[in-house]
């Protein structure tokens, strides 16, 4: 019974994985889509949500049905307790790289500024949630919490350009008007982007907990909404 359960276990930290990787992807295209205004990739997500969508609600149920038939407790039940939230984690991520991908897609503004752009500071903006990702990623598959740890200060990088941004964006309208839209649905990327790092400061408080017990939310700094 107890090897048959650690396998159960090892069968959904690898349906885990797939949702990162997927939701990875996702937020990959997006990043390409909005550097280089790219109605085709932002199409590609569009297609790929419901596939995220789907994997979601798969993962949710496998675990459901895994407490049910088992009642894990101690380790295990920290382990389900954590991939469960993970995984809704993992989902909310990829509804932003879906939102982002909707504004370029139905978007009548041309590509925004380059000088705008590095101005905002946007790729490393894109660059830094990729960075949390793959450092969770590495975490979860390690069962590592120090990459996790390394994970929350990163939180305050996206935290700092999406302050800085929107005094950037509206120095910017007030030189022109007709960009206005453009530039709120760059104020709207960088929420989500911002968003996003709070959904994956939220992932490395689950690694830690169930690797470690230990709970470190809202110690040192601001909780989470």
């Amino acid at each position: 019974m107890v090897k048959f359960v650690d396998t159960e276990l090892e069968s959904i930290q690898a349906e885990i994985i797939r949702m990162w990787t997927l939701v990875y992807d996702q937020m990959d295209r997006a990043k390409q889509a909005v550097l280089g205004f790219d109605k085709n990739i932002a199409q590609q997500i569009t297609i790929r949500e419901r596939l995220v969508d789907a994997f979601e609600l798969k993962i949710d149920s496998e675990i459901e049905d895994f407490i049910a038939l088992y009642t894990p407790v101690a380790i295990d039940l920290r382990f389900m307790l954590a991939m469960l939230k993970i995984n809704n984690d993992l989902e909310r991520i990829g509804d932003y790289a879906y939102s982002i991908a909707r504004f370029i897609s139905e978007s009548d503004c041309g590509k925004p500024d380059a000088e705008l752009l590095g101005k905002l500071r946007l790729e490393e903006m894109f660059s830094t949630v990729l960075e949390m990702m793959t450092a969770l990623k590495q975490s979860l598959e390690e069962m590592n919490p120090a990459h996790a740890i390394s994970v929350i200060a990163m939180d305050d990088t996206l935290d700092e350009l999406n302050a800085k941004s929107n005094a950037i964006l509206v120095e910017h309208a007030r030189k022109d008007l007709d960009a206005i839209p453009m530039l709120m649905g760059l104020g709207s990327i960088f929420r989500k982007l911002e968003r996003t790092g709070d959904h994956l400061t939220n992932i490395a408080e689950q690694i830690v907990f169930f690797i470690d017990a230990k709970i470190i939310k809202h110690t040192g700094s601001q909780g989470q909404e």
